[in-house]
């Protein structure tokens, strides 16, 4: 049986792609993320001060990347894991992500679920109603050097707006 030119072409285009997928994966140490090293966080070195900030965070020794930057059951996390993904390769291959890195919105929702579920026995009273509620409290509007220990960073180190707003507040 004899393959058609389109059966080829397709196969070579699906190939190609394949090729493409599984090199992009292993140069960018895919496999890495799915462990919960915090090591994994820095495979990208625009994550480098944040590594280093968590490293000298008082939460250093009780918490790593994972445990606050994503959620705790075992689907909901390789969801926000695949997102994440996405939306890092996406911004790191296209350079189109804002700098210093920020945390989005639904991120920082996992975060504050993640904060008030870890530190319930201190927050019951203060959250008696939904944490998720856009009026509730932010645990990181007080608390933003707990998981960083740092001023916010950009690659170029500390940001200097956050500097320059630290001095102007002095």
């Amino acid at each position: 049986m004899a393959l058609s030119k389109k059966g080829i072409v397709l196969g070579a285009l699906l190939g190609v792609l394949v090729g493409t997928g599984a090199f992009t994966f292993r140069y960018a140490e895919g496999l890495s993320y799915f462990s919960t090293d915090p090591k994994a966080c820095m495979n990208c070195h625009i994550m480098t001060p944040q590594y280093e900030s968590w490293q000298k965070s008082s939460h250093h020794h009780v918490a790593g990347c994972v445990d606050c930057h994503l959620p705790h059951t075992f689907i909901a996390k390789y969801i926000a894991k695949a997102e994440n993904g996405y939306h890092h390769s996406k911004g790191f291959t296209l350079q189109d992500f804002h700098e210093p890195i920020m945390i989005k919105g639904k991120n920082k929702q996992i975060l504050q679920h993640n904060c008030v579920e870890c530190h319930a026995d201190m927050t019951h009273e203060l959250f008696k109603r939904d944490v998720s509620d856009p009026d509730a409290v932010s645990c990181i509007h007080c608390h933003a050097s707990v998981g960083h220990g740092a001023l916010p960073t950009s690659i170029g180190g500390t940001d200097r707006g956050a500097k320059r707003e630290r001095k102007d507040h002095e």
